[in-house]
């Protein structure tokens, strides 16, 4: 009989080992790993394998020629904010997941997703989290009430299987993942081992009846999904919901999507009866905007297909320590020291003995190259205590060379800041010939950084 082994895995990066350590070697979080038992494992040879399958094995090979090349039948959730993430609405057959710190509002996104599908279909909601009544308060607060929502209090997986079988829904919502289990499996709920046997779980139950799964993952405390890493790669959808504590607005973003683009980004308001799309993000993250202050500059960037317009603001003081502060909220730290190092070598602006703050107004957070201009504009701009003019947004990608380098969909960017009242727009020099201005704004080029200085200063 196969001896019972003990094993320690870590619940933030499923990394496992036979011994217990107080700090994971793998991703060095402390106190994170926990002890299941693992399954024996028979081991099969290559020899005692049979020569021909038990079964028709060509039921399950196909021509790529004979594979059914129809769209997928999408579901309309009644939220065009999401459906722009998902790629036109939720796909038959796939598996969503959806994570976010605690409180963000998940739970009242699936329950609003529920409004418009129980129009037409039956959806299941297996809560092992929360009760049926705090379930129905929620709901009735945003005004759903509905004969095609079944609520079903169970955090045994199989018993989720068998509700399934028993309702016949359309749709399957699951919150959370880390609160089912599978009695096969030892361990406790939310452990490595049983957040992945229930994932596979409800994986073939979307794939094998083509009913769309919600899954609700948990988070840890880096922001990154709780569980097996493996998790993310199973499913076919992997949403997260960001957002400030303080602040009412949410940005849902897509960080795999196998049936649409992973660069979309959907902007919600939280209010009394739920989220609220968001039309014009845009004008939202520029509410607010001081007048007449420097360090503060408007970048246009893409998310996805959709050019947004967002305030990128930066403070330079001098430093109290030995070692001046890099600080950066909404940016990437490594890029925004670049810039500085750049700004230094290339444009003569000294930052040795200053401390530099970097801020992206509204909670967004700027991955994409675009942002490097108005970052360092916004840098020297407060240094040298002169502001930005009010009308001026900038967008392109500084080298290290000072050099200003040319960015996708530039065209779609001007339209954007031209539509929202900005009558000066620089531009990266290459490509700017095929551009168009629109009526009463005017493109200013510019080749390296020193050049888009000179314009916020008022200089040629």
């Amino acid at each position: 009989m196969p001896k019972v082994k003990t094993m320690y895995a870590c619940s933030e990066c499923g990394y496992e080992t036979p011994r217990w350590y107080g700090k994971c070697p793998d991703c060095g979080a402390w106190n994170s790993l926990n002890e299941y038992i693992k399954q024996p494992e028979r081991a099969v040879s290559a020899k005692a394998l049979p020569l021909s399958p038990s079964g028709d094995i060509s039921s399950y090979i196909t021509a790529i020629s004979q594979v059914d090349e129809r769209r997928e039948i999408r579901r309309d959730t009644g939220m065009p904010e999401l459906n722009r993430v998902l790629g036109g609405g939720a796909v038959d057959g796939s598996a969503v997941l959806l994570s976010g710190d605690p409180g963000i509002g998940k739970s009242t996104l699936l329950l609003q997703i529920c409004m418009t599908l129980c129009e037409s279909c039956r959806v299941l909601y297996a809560a092992g989290e929360e009760s049926p009544r705090q379930i129905k308060l929620r709901a009735s607060r945003i005004g759903l009430d509905s004969d095609n929502l079944f609520i079903a209090d169970i955090t045994d997986i199989e018993n989720v299987v068998h509700a399934v079988r028993h309702i016949q829904p359309d749709v399957v919502m699951v919150d959370s993942i880390q609160s089912m289990n599978h009695a096969s499996v030892s361990s406790s709920s939310g452990s490595v081992t049983q957040v992945r046997e229930c994932a596979q779980v409800l994986i073939h139950l979307a794939k094998g009846s083509g009913i769309p799964v919600f899954i609700v993952g948990h988070v840890n405390k880096d922001g990154g999904i709780a569980g097996p890493k493996v998790l993310e790669h199973m499913v076919d959808v992997v949403l997260t919901f960001e957002g400030e504590r303080h602040s009412s607005y949410r940005i849902l973003r897509a960080v795999k999507n196998r049936f649409g683009s992973t660069n979309e980004i959907g902007v919600f308001e939280m209010g009394e009866k739920g989220l609220a799309d968001v039309d014009n993000p845009s004008l939202m993250l520029l509410s607010g905007r001081p007048s007449g202050v420097s360090g503060t500059c408007v970048a246009c960037v893409m998310e996805g297909s959709r050019p947004i317009l967002a305030e990128v603001q930066a403070l330079v003081s001098k430093t109290s320590f030995g070692t001046p502060r890099r600080v950066s909220t909404g940016f990437d730290f490594g890029r925004s020291a670049l810039l500085v190092a750049v700004l230094e070598k290339r444009a003569n602006y000294f930052f040795g003995n200053l401390d530099a703050y970097i801020n992206i107004i509204g909670g967004l957070r700027l991955d994409e190259p675009g942002a490097d201009l108005p970052v360092a504009l916004a840098l020297v701009s407060n240094l040298l205590d002169h502001p930005v003019p009010e009308d001026l947004a900038a967008f392109g990608e500084v080298g290290l060379a000072g050099e200003v380098r040319a960015v996708s969909h530039a065209q779609q960017r001007i339209n954007e800041c031209a539509r929202l009242g900005f009558t000066r727009i620089i531009v990266p020099s290459a490509g700017a010939k095929n551009l168009i201005a629109p009526h009463g704004t005017s493109l200013l080029p510019v080749s390296r950084v020193a050049q888009a200085i000179a314009k916020i200063q008022g200089k040629s």
